[in-house]
């Protein structure tokens, strides 16, 4: 599989085309962005581990009944994927409150939830990514009433994985956000990717964040979070 055109480039990858119509090659970059990519950044090796983490968590996930779009790891920045089309719906997951929620309800960083809860924002970033419901969703066309109902099933269940993958690590999966798309024929799968950019993770004990959030408070240590991150990871999942 080789590298075609460029087709686009986002802020933490670029995609190309290749030979086949129906799949693509996703390159990840150091490129770091935060605030809607008004802070900008970047975290050396922080493509290599956001590739690999994504590939291992989505085969993972595979194995247990999520689709994605996850074909072939290529080489450490490189993976062959699905073509989809992207849900233009973000889909963040909250296990614990943290980051917006916490701003926008004035709820105490750390307080765990009574039980998990979901939330829609429209992707769109000349709109700052705003929150919407599924009456929003909806209304604007972005899915069906069936993709929404399938895309929260998946979205939890992926939630119900990686809490306890993560768990038997020493990690807590706080909250994370998904991106979701349609192959050629309308089946909904998993995209984009699952990494310390996209969710936070924190250690059990310490309660030290390993995430991208190390970036956006200007906490320091970000690259070996990340790389602390991973080394449970890949320590765990040989």
């Amino acid at each position: 599989m080789t590298k075609g055109e460029q087709l686009y480039e986002g802020k933490a990858k670029k995609v190309f085309s290749t030979e086949d119509p129906e799949l693509l090659i996703v390159s990840y970059k150091d490129d770091a962005t935060a605030f809607n990519g008004l802070k900008k950044g970047t975290i050396q090796g922080k493509g290599v581990i956001n590739n690999r983490m994504s590939n291992m968590l989505m085969k993972y996930l595979e194995t247990k009944g999520i689709p994605t779009h996850y074909v072939e790891e290529l080489n450490d920045r490189d993976t062959v994927v699905k073509k989809v089309s992207i849900v233009p719906l973000e889909v963040i997951v909250r296990n614990i409150a943290a980051g917006s929620f916490s701003k926008h309800y004035g709820v105490e960083e750390g307080v765990v939830f009574k039980s998990p809860t979901v939330e829609f924002s429209y992707k769109n970033d000349d709109l700052g990514d705003p929150l919407l419901n599924t009456y929003h969703a909806l209304a604007l066309g972005l899915a069906t009433e069936e993709e929404i109902k399938l895309i929260e099933k998946y979205a939890f269940g992926v939630n119900d994985i990686l809490s306890d993958l993560w768990r038997k690590y020493g990690v807590i999966l706080v909250d994370f956000k998904l991106e979701f798309g349609r192959l050629s024929d309308g089946t909904i799968v998993l995209a984009d990717e699952i990494s310390p950019d996209t969710c936070r993770l924190w250690d059990s004990e310490t309660k030290e964040k390993l995430d991208k959030d190390r970036f956006r408070r200007d906490l320091g240590g970000v690259e070996e979070a990340y790389n602390e991150i991973m080394s449970r990871l890949e320590e765990n999942m040989k």
